[in-house]
C-alpha cells in the first residue's frame, strides 16, 4: 500500500549529503517511511537541528520539512575530512487520501524527526468475518 500511498516528491536521490546551492550548501536528511496497521510513521534523521528549527506543515495533500542543519565548527578552520551534513533542507511527500490530516504529530528526539500519519478508517485493514450459511 505505501507506493500508492506516499511519494517522495524531493530529496531521495541525495541519501542524507550535502549539495551546493545559490546560498551555500544545502543537506538532505534521509528518511525511513514504515507502515503498520494504523498508519505510516516517517523518521527524517537530521542531527544537528533542533525541534524549532523544523517547520513540518501539510497543504494539499503534501506533507512537507523544512529546517537548517548548522555547522558544527567554525568556518575559518581547515578540514581534513567534512561528511557532516550542514545547511537547509528541504523534503516533500505527496500522502493519497488515506492519510487523516487532522491527526498528523510530529515530534523531534536525539536528531530523529518523527512524523505520524494515521490511516483513514477507510485504509485501515479489516478483517471480514465468514458467516456458516
Amino acid at each position: 500500500m505505501t507506493r500508492q500511498s506516499i511519494e517522495v516528491k524531493s530529496g531521495g536521490a541525495t541519501r542524507g549529503r550535502e549539495e551546493p546551492s545559490a546560498s551555500g550548501w544545502s543537506y538532505r536528511p534521509r528518511l525511513d517511511i514504515v507502515e503498520d496497521g494504523d498508519e505510516f510513521t516517517v523518521h527524517a534523521d537530521m542531527p544537528g537541528t533542533t525541534n524549532e528549527g523544523i517547520e513540518v506543515q501539510f497543504d494539499h495533500g503534501t506533507l512537507s520539512i523544512h529546517g537548517r542543519v548548522v555547522p558544527r565548527q567554525k568556518r575559518d578552520i581547515e578540514f581534513l575530512t567534512h561528511e557532516f551534513g550542514v545547511g537547509d533542507f528541504d523534503r516533500e511527500l505527496v500522502l493519497s487520501d488515506v492519510i487523516e490530516p487532522d491527526r498528523i504529530t510530529a515530534e523531534y528526539q536525539k536528531g530523529v524527526l518523527t512524523v505520524h500519519l494515521p490511516k483513514a478508517e477507510h485504509a485501515k485493514p479489516r478483517r471480514i468475518p465468514v458467516r456458516a450459511v
